[in-house]
């Protein structure tokens, strides 16, 4: 498990966020229990507070859970949360800009439809 950090927001943001993506690629699963505090503070060299900050994050949006003198788990269910999330934020700032401007251009729904299911076929948008 490896976090990487940088100037543009808070570390505790940014620990929430990566332990999200984590659970969000599976890479940490439902029930499965978190790295405690004290362990990611001594291995990121971070105070435990900033830690236990960017935890109660994910705990306040129900991703995971304090079990009392066992630690924190991820909650059944998180994977899911994250998607729809997830899918939210992309039509957001996707899809509403993405059909904004195809009206400033004259596209058609079908037209753009059809764009879209280009970029599909072509296939070389993957990592």
């Amino acid at each position: 498990m490896s976090f990487t950090f940088d100037e543009k927001e808070p570390i505790y943001i940014q620990i929430a966020d990566q332990l999200r993506d984590m659970v969000f690629t599976r890479e940490i699963l439902e029930g499965d229990q978190v790295p405690s505090t004290t362990k990611l503070s001594q291995q990121l060299k971070i105070n435990p507070a900033t830690v236990l900050k960017g935890m109660n994050l994910l705990v306040e949006d129900g991703l995971i859970e304090k079990k009392r003198g066992m630690g924190m788990f991820v909650c059944k269910g998180a994977y899911e949360k994250i998607l729809r999330k997830r899918e939210n934020l992309f039509y957001e700032d996707y899809i509403e800009k993405l059909v904004t401007e195809a009206l400033r251009l004259n596209i058609s729904e079908e037209k753009l439809l059809k764009m879209v299911q280009r970029g599909y076929q072509n296939g070389k948008f993957i990592n």
